[in-house]
């Protein structure tokens, strides 16, 4: 295994954040805990970007100043006094102690901005060497024609060769898209032993945020919400003209520059963000110092939602223009847009596979909450689903639409009406792109589905005109797009309860071949490993028969998400010292698993701290191959399944993804109506991986029908 890795480049701007950002996902899903290092950045006593970037994001234990090992002064003044081995001692030194509370280092070299520039890549060459790690070299792409790339790719390659670097990989990044292809093709006429793969220049990635810019100016924030403040800008306008004039010369995402006693800017920047049919602005930069009008205030006080940031700066106009087009567009924490972009671009042009193999990282046995969400997303991204949202003008679920399709993970159709919702996601910041987006009261589809819902509830009494008003209904619509395959799957409940969300299901899509009831789990990421929870969100009091099936089920997604399946069937008792109707029904349940399933690892009843504790489960339950180890944990009530994996969500900080709806013919997965962002990604790409494992049991059920029908015609033959 690689326990450490390099990233070097030879020269500035080569879009670092992007590569460090692939690079420790990559890592720290398969191996949990990863460390980031900066041998040496521009200055040890001020905090670098990307290691902020990073520690926040992936969670590392230590701070700042232990990543940044030496500052760039530091180091040449070292070197100009001729003390050059000890500058490379102390790096090593301190990197070594490092390593020792990681399983693998990612080592990020130097940026080339320093006083010591001239000699920084002999120093991150030597740094590399020393360490004994194997270098993914930057190419930088940018502003360069073709050819003039494919010489920078040779110069790096040969000048890494000859300082005696191992290269395990090379990246080309911020190549022109309209170039990418042709330096693609002309990368595999080259035949380099290593791996050269290209990256397009990303444009998102190149703009500073609103939140960069008030940091950057020190700006008074005097209107507008929270979540603006991370929208990025594209361009910057001085409001010098009258206001009809300039508002012509706004564009999405434009930041507006007037100064503060203009209040007519004021109130067209917010006129024209409440406006469906003018771009929105990024914000309004005030300038001057000048105090607001009374009623401007008063204006800006009485405004709810719809507000442009409005900042303000003692500086004059053109000074903050000076200072606003200086400001550096860097990813940060924060910026989720742009992290979300970054490991899109980087996944969809990279063969993980292949680097993986490179570098032989190998897979830990720990698996983390960030390992099995990544895991999670490269399957759904194998094998692209379409997945509808029946709540399109929810706040959460179109943020979560924007990072699905940033992270290229998922087709997604969107219902409601295409005009509130594209307005929606305007006053959110969000681009949607060119997302499908259905409103099921106007679509030709309705129809189609009126017709098809008729006649599988006619037996119902539900008449035509009846059927053609419910489809009206985005529950309904949506549930009938993924029975008719127009949709492979649906995530609803962000804004409609459960029983809205999954009652069309029970109608249309009913339960799969031998299973008998409907139920959930929750997977349940704790720091170190991923335990499922059913029932805890659908069946009340089920029975012996019911919990039988419900642990049947719940083994089988287990087993779906990469899960060892070891069922503890959960009671107030363990074995056999306990009596009483409850633990009746959870021994019955297990005797019932057993026979349906004897190749399942299942005992019961038995009690959470002995099917969890090593200890534990040993004393009081000897011999069982579950006690200790269970990895599906079936409680014997909603009661008891709900409480407890709330109280395990809040007390360990666990990641609970779901519910997950399970035993229907195809998926449909409800949202919890305080669910965060977060969760509607995580149950979208759940979704999708479900419906893959749907259209897997179809094509194994053809094939064995074929071979059945083959078997019979040969008989019939002979």
């Amino acid at each position: 295994m690689a326990d450490r890795l390099f990233l070097a480049s030879l020269e500035p701007r080569a879009g670092r954040s992007l590569v460090t950002l692939g690079l420790m996902e990559l890592l720290t899903r398969r191996l949990g805990s990863v460390g980031y290092v900066r041998p040496i950045v521009a200055n040890a006593d001020r905090p670098d970007a990307r290691i902020e970037l990073v520690r926040r994001r992936y969670g590392l234990e230590a701070e700042a100043t232990e990543l940044a090992l030496m500052g760039s002064d530091e180091v040449a003044e070292a070197m100009a006094t001729g003390h050059t081995d000890d500058v490379f001692a102390t790096i090593l030194d301190r990197a070594r102690r490092l390593e020792q509370r990681f399983d693998a280092v990612l080592y990020d070299g130097t940026d080339y901005t320093g006083t010591a520039a001239a000699l920084e890549f002999e120093v991150n060459a030597r740094i590399a060497t020393d360490l004994g790690a194997p270098v993914i070299a930057l190419v930088n792409g940018a502003d360069r024609l073709p050819e003039d790339t494919i010489d920078a790719l040779r110069l790096a390659r040969e000048s890494l060769l000859g300082e005696g670097c191992s290269i395990a990989a090379i990246i080309v990044n911020r190549v022109p898209e309209r170039f990418l292809a042709d330096v693609v093709a002309r990368i595999d006429d080259q035949g380099f032993d290593e791996p050269v793969w290209a990256l397009p220049e990303v444009p998102l990635l190149r703009m500073p945020t609103v939140r960069e810019i008030v940091d950057e100016l020190d700006a008074d924030e005097v209107a507008g919400e929270e979540a603006d403040l991370d929208r990025e800008v594209t361009s910057l306008r001085i409001a010098a003209m009258s206001l009809p004039n300039m508002l012509s010369h706004i564009d999405e995402g434009s930041l507006l520059i007037a100064p503060s006693d203009r209040p007519d800017v004021i109130v067209g920047a917010l006129v024209s963000r409440m406006a469906t049919n003018f771009p929105n602005l990024a914000a309004l930069v005030l300038t001057g110092g000048f105090p607001l009008h009374d009623n401007v205030i008063k204006l800006l006080d009485g405004l709810i939602g719809a507000q442009v940031p409005i900042l303000a700066v003692s500086t004059d106009t053109f000074t903050t223009a000076q200072r606003i087009a200086a400001v550096p567009a860097v990813i940060r924490a924060s910026s989720t847009r742009k992290i979300e972009t970054a490991l899109g671009i980087f996944e969809s042009h990279v063969d993980l596979d292949a680097l993986e193999q490179r570098i032989q990282v190998s897979r830990t046995e720990r698996v983390t909450p960030l390992m099995f969400g990544y895991d999670l997303l490269q399957r759904a991204r194998a094998d692209r689903k379409r997945i509808v949202l029946p709540e399109g003008e929810d706040e959460r679920i179109l943020r979560a639409t924007e990072v699905l399709l940033r992270r290229d993970v998922v087709d997604l159709t969107l219902l409601g009406d295409p005009d509130r919702v594209r307005a929606a996601a305007d006053s959110f910041g969000v681009e949607l792109g060119d997302v499908t987006i259905i409103d099921p009261a106007t679509d030709p589809l309705r129809s189609r589905f009126a017709a098809s819902y008729h006649e599988l509830r006619a037996h119902k009494g539900i008449s035509e005109e009846f059927a053609f008003d419910t489809l009206a209904d985005v529950s309904y619509f949506g549930t009938m797009m993924v029975h008719e395959g127009v949709a492979d799957g649906m995530v609803s409940g962000a804004a409609h309860t459960t029983q809205h969300t999954i009652r069309p299901s029970f109608e249309v899509i009913r339960t799969a071949p031998g299973v008998s009831v409907v139920s959930s789990v929750f997977l349940m990421c704790l720091a170190d490993r991923v335990l499922v929870y059913g029932d805890c969100a659908v069946n009340p009091e089920p029975d012996a028969t019911q919990l039988a099936d419900i642990a049947i089920s719940s083994a089988d997604t287990a087993a779906a998400f990469g899960i060892d399946p070891r069922v503890a069937m959960l009671s107030y008792s363990t074995g056999e010292s306990g009596k009483g109707q409850a633990v009746e029904k959870v021994r019955e349940a297990t005797a019932l698993v057993h026979e349906r399933r004897p190749e399942l690892e299942v005992d019961g009843p038995i009690q959470y701290d002995a099917a969890v504790d090593v200890s534990v489960g040993a004393a009081k339950m000897p011999g069982s191959n579950v006690a200790g180890r269970a990895t599906v944990f079936i409680f014997p009530d909603l009661n008891t399944g709900n409480n407890t994996y709330k109280a395990v969500q809040r007390s360990s900080g666990a990641v609970a993804i779901g519910p997950v709806l399970q035993g229907l013919n195809k998926p449909v997965n409800d949202l919890s109506r305080g669910c965060l962002v977060e969760d509607v990604v995580n149950t979208v790409v759940i979704t999708a991986i479900q419906a893959q494992q749907v259209a897997e049991r179809a094509e194994a059920a053809s094939e064995a029908a074929s071979e059945t029908h083959a078997a019979l015609g040969s008989e019939a033959s002979s």
